[in-house]
């Protein structure tokens, strides 16, 4: 079946959360957002050098519903159930659908760091992936120098497979290694 054909959920929820896809008119609190994390998102994300501006957020999170729409990425926010506020991203990428691959991705603004939000979240969009996409495979992709992004992974029950060494640039400009973890149909669900 042709991805594009699927009818998938659009919003789903954990605990604390309402997970949903990106709409029109989101760029103002992903810019919030950036703007109050930028230091903590530097590190890990090579998007995060420099400080986007409000229609710069607008037009990435109108291009992730494209792609939403289209199959090709489910980008997923992450938004507080009582508060409304963004608590961070996630989403679905570097998908294959023919062997129903995945790979989840993340980062948390910093005034909710350390809360167990983003673990939540892995925890749903994994379930969300298995139970609505039928997902044989998810991976987390993390530096390994990002402990924080790597106990996120073991807290969630991923397995680490290996380091690929000296494998990507990382937003400093020096090479990083980079951890693979994953959950496999059949061995942890």
């Amino acid at each position: 079946m042709n991805p594009i054909l699927m009818t998938i959920p659009e919003s789903f929820e954990s605990e604390r959360l309402i997970i949903r896809a990106p709409l029109y008119g989101d760029g103002a609190a992903v810019n919030e957002a950036i703007i109050e994390s930028i230091e903590g998102l530097r590190p890990w994300m090579p998007w995060a050098n420099k400080i986007p501006t409000i229609e710069e957020s607008e037009i990435n999170v109108r291009q992730s519903r494209l792609e939403f729409l289209e199959r090709t990425d489910l980008r997923l926010l992450l938004f507080h159930k009582e508060t409304g506020r963004l608590v961070g991203s996630s989403g679905l990428h570097r998908i294959d659908w023919q062997a129903r691959n995945f790979e989840t991705g993340y980062w948390v603004r910093t005034s909710y760091e350390g809360q167990g939000y983003i673990t939540e979240a892995v925890e749903a969009i994994t379930n969300f992936a298995i139970q609505e996409l039928e997902a044989n495979r998810i991976e987390i992709r993390c530096d390994a120098r990002n402990i924080r992004s790597a106990n996120v992974a073991e807290r969630s029950g991923f397995t680490l497979e290996g380091i690929l060494r000296s494998e990507k640039r990382a937003a400093d400009g020096s090479l990083r290694d980079t951890m693979i973890y994953s959950k496999v149909r059949g061995v942890e669900f």
